[in-house]
């Protein structure tokens, strides 16, 4: 697990916030994300979620707390990763992760950046040009987040959406974690800090 960090209880934890509007599917993701790590990885997880007062719109998010050993508090409380997919996410968010966290961006609609090192990929545009539909970008960041960090296995990640997509939309999340590993790839994780992104 990377960078995993020890409270002062001794605990480690990694701590996980998934964040977006409404509409985009961050809960989904949060729990496809939350039973791979624990059903199909083996490790402990703890995961929460809130909704904006809006179902489209509004800001969602998605928060997981992830150790190897119990769990005994189950909400974050200095982030180790921060996926923001709309500026009003990156705003509101990205005071509560950690000095070192990572933060990784939907670059086509993140435009102002916090003066640190960003991940930046264009996962709404990559999701409607490759696959067809913007609605799988939560699942394409689900890959690259895997890919980036190591927190979550491919395979599992895999597996649960085998089990959890929407009947018909199969194939098509399949394609998405892929589609965000060759991101990684092909991009080498290169860190940005200007408004373009490398997606």
């Amino acid at each position: 697990m990377e960078r995993i960090k020890k409270t002062r209880a001794g605990q480690e934890r990694y701590e996980v916030r998934l964040s977006g509007s409404g509409g985009q599917g961050m809960v989904f993701a949060g729990m496809i994300l939350a039973e791979a790590v624990g059903v199909e990885d083996g490790k402990y997880v703890c995961q929460t979620q809130s909704y904006g007062p809006e179902a489209r719109g509004g800001t969602s998010r998605s928060d997981l707390v992830i150790s190897s050993q119990e769990i005994f508090y189950p909400k974050p409380q200095e982030l180790d990763l921060l996926l923001a997919m709309t500026q009003e996410s990156c705003d509101i968010y990205f005071p509560a992760l950690r000095e070192n966290g990572t933060l990784i961006v939907d670059s086509g609609l993140v435009t102002q950046l916090p003066d640190r090192k960003v991940y930046g990929f264009t996962f709404t545009r990559i999701a409607r040009e490759q696959l067809g539909t913007p609605m799988v970008a939560n699942i394409v960041a689900l890959g690259t987040i895997s890919a980036l960090t190591k927190i979550v296995s491919r395979q599992g990640l895999l597996e649960v959406l085998k089990r959890r997509a929407p009947r018909g939309t199969e194939e098509r999340n399949l394609q998405a974690i892929e589609i965000g590993y060759e991101l990684v790839r092909k991009k080498k994780a290169k860190v940005v800090k200007s408004d373009t992104g490398v997606g």
